[in-house]
């Protein structure tokens, strides 16, 4: 029996006092009449949302794709079309920058796009081509070179080669097309001659006990090889395949250059380089000048206009993901030693 006169210390919950059953049941969801129907409507509803979230993202991706698409595609068009094509008088500069190679900056492709769409301009009173590059490809620099000589005939306007601090070899195969060729005192001009670079590891492989297993089918298909032995035969088919570049070479520059050349002068085609200065001397180049001077004082249309194409931010991000990333891995795998 309980005293109604008792008191407990405070906190404390008397046995006699527990929460009622039913009070319990009113707390527990599924105690309540049509839970499970509640319960499967929120699941439903649960679902659908998640649902419309995944379409959501689905279409949002494949709309940003079909952006990038289409950016892509008008990029494409549209470098055609540089620009700073104007119809007022000024000089349009092509530069010719880094080695001269395929997929470089001074490739053919390039260099050549941007000479049309100069030539092209009724505006261009003449094309300047500034230069500065060690050089590069044979191939590519005779493709600008024929290039040069067919448009100036096509649009009879006249181009010029301005030379900052180096214009060697491929480089200077190109700048022999010219009409003029216009340098500093202390750029770097000439290096008419032709190489074939590369590494034997016969001697070391030999030494560390490492045995070369190539085979071929072809006596000379190894040729070349770094790691095989390079025969007599073999070094006189690759020399006599320079020299009869290098005649190539020294044809071109003699045909650009006509009498201006002094050729009589020794070692001038034996892959020497001059100053700018020495250059004028020996004919290799006409007089000092920087593009403003040509401008100014050849040209007489002061205003300059670049044609050069160049990759944008877009392109490069397109080319790091695609071509170019597989075409970096076949040249990472080519053993050949290059031709320059």
């Amino acid at each position: 029996m309980t005293d109604p006169h008792r008191t407990e210390p405070e906190g404390f919950e008397p046995f006699e006092r527990a929460t009622p059953a039913h009070s319990s049941a009113r707390n527990d969801p599924t105690q309540q009449p049509g839970w499970e129907r509640a319960t499967l409507e929120k699941l439903a509803f649960a679902s659908l949302r998640e649902q419309r979230a995944t379409r959501r993202w689905k279409t949002f991706v494949r709309l940003s794709w079909l952006a990038f698409f289409i950016f892509l595609v008008w990029l494409a068009i549209s470098r055609g079309t540089p620009a700073t094509a104007k119809t007022t008088a000024h000089t349009a500069v092509v530069e010719i920058k880094g080695e001269i190679a395929n997929g470089a900056d001074a490739s053919a492709e390039f260099v050549v796009a941007a000479m049309k769409t100069a030539f092209e301009d009724e505006g261009a009173k003449a094309v300047v081509l500034l230069i500065n590059s060690p050089g590069g490809s044979p191939v590519q620099a005779g493709i600008i070179n024929d290039e040069i000589r067919r448009l100036r005939a096509k649009h009879n306007k006249p181009v010029y080669a301005v030379v900052e601090e180096t214009c060697a070899s491929a480089a200077y195969y190109i700048a022999a097309a010219t009409d003029k060729v216009f340098v500093d005192k202390a750029s770097i001009v000439g290096s008419i001659g032709v190489l074939m670079d590369g590494f034997g590891f016969t001697g070391l492989m030999e030494k560390v006990g490492v045995e070369r297993r190539l085979l071929t089918a072809g006596e000379n298909k190894g040729f070349l090889d770094p790691f095989s032995p390079m025969s007599d035969a073999q070094r006189a088919h690759a020399q006599q395949m320079l020299e009869q570049i290098h005649a190539q070479f020294i044809d071109v520059v003699k045909k650009g250059r006509g009498d201006r050349l002094k050729t009589g002068t020794p070692g001038l085609f034996s892959g020497l380089f001059w100053s700018g200065q020495q250059a004028v001397d020996l004919g290799l180049a006409d007089q000092l000048g920087n593009v403003d001077f040509v401008a100014r004082e050849v040209v007489k249309a002061e205003e300059v206009i670049d044609y050069t194409r160049r990759d944008n931010v877009a392109e490069k991000l397109a080319k790091k993901f695609g071509a170019a990333l597989g075409d970096a891995s076949v040249r990472a795998m080519r053993s050949a030693p290059a031709l320059r």
